[in-house]
């Protein structure tokens, strides 16, 4: 069981990235799964959820209107989708899935974004 980000790297500002988040030995579809980011030195922030059935989204004030969360269940993956990116969102983005009435919970290792001139 196990969750794997890509699509990390460096940008400018105002560039676009897109996250992968790719699930095995279990059905992502069957989860809640979001993405949260972290700076060194600070605690874990959240970005974004989409929640099984219905696929409804939510998202932090500080990237509303710019990030997109999505799911794609043929591929049992999530995406984040990130435009007009700034400076203040380099971070390292991770994936996590919870299932079960919480009683599972799955995070990934982690993939760098870093927004920089």
């Amino acid at each position: 069981v196990q969750l794997v980000e890509s699509g990390g790297g460096s940008v400018q500002p105002g560039g676009s990235l897109r996250l992968s988040c790719a699930a095995s030995g279990f059905t992502l579809s069957t989860y809640h799964t979001s993405w949260y980011r972290q700076v060194p030195g600070k605690e874990r922030d959240f970005v974004a959820s989409i929640f099984k059935p219905g696929g409804t989204a939510t998202y932090a004030d500080s990237v509303t209107g710019r990030f997109t969360i999505s799911r794609d269940d043929a591929k049992n993956a999530v995406y984040l989708q990130m435009n007009s990116l700034k400076p203040e969102d380099t971070a390292k983005y991770y994936c996590v899935a919870v299932g079960d009435g919480g009683r599972r919970e799955y995070w990934g290792q982690g993939a760098q974004v870093t927004v920089s001139s």
